[in-house]
């Protein structure tokens, strides 16, 4: 029996701005919902936390820094599994602190956004769950 795993652990990352904007990310072309906007983050890799894998992916991807003890959680979204895909799990967690200037390193763009303009955008659904559940007035 071929050992596949049965889930994959997501870390996302709303990061918030002091005017009440986020920071959304668009997904670049050759990627799965290429084009649509997410909240930025990455796979857990085998022996990382959630929170590390976070820090990690905000730094790979948008080349800020952030840090463990600034992340809190803000809830989870989770697809159902199929026969040829795993389920997925996304952690979302919330921050006001980083350094560095946001930059698209891995092809995309990201943008500053207020709630009634995130609930607006081309989401792929465990994002638009998440968005459901962190801004449940817009």
């Amino acid at each position: 029996m071929e050992n596949r795993p049965t889930v994959i652990l997501v870390a996302a990352l709303a990061l918030a701005r002091g005017d009440g904007s986020w920071l959304m990310q668009r997904r670049p072309e050759g990627k799965a919902h290429a084009g649509q906007w997410e909240f930025p983050g990455g796979k857990v890799e085998p022996g990382e936390t959630a929170r590390a894998a976070l820090v990690r992916e905000i730094a790979e991807e948008l080349g800020i820094t952030i840090w463990e003890s600034d992340l809190e959680p803000a809830g989870f979204a989770e697809s159902l599994p199929s026969e040829d895909r795993p389920s997925i799990v996304i952690l979302l967690y919330t921050s006001q602190r980083w350094t560095g200037e946001p930059v698209a390193l891995e092809g995309g763009a990201w943008a500053w956004l207020t709630p009634e303009k995130i609930v607006q955008l081309d989401l792929p659904p465990l994002d638009r769950e998440l968005c459901r559940r962190l801004f449940p007035q817009s």
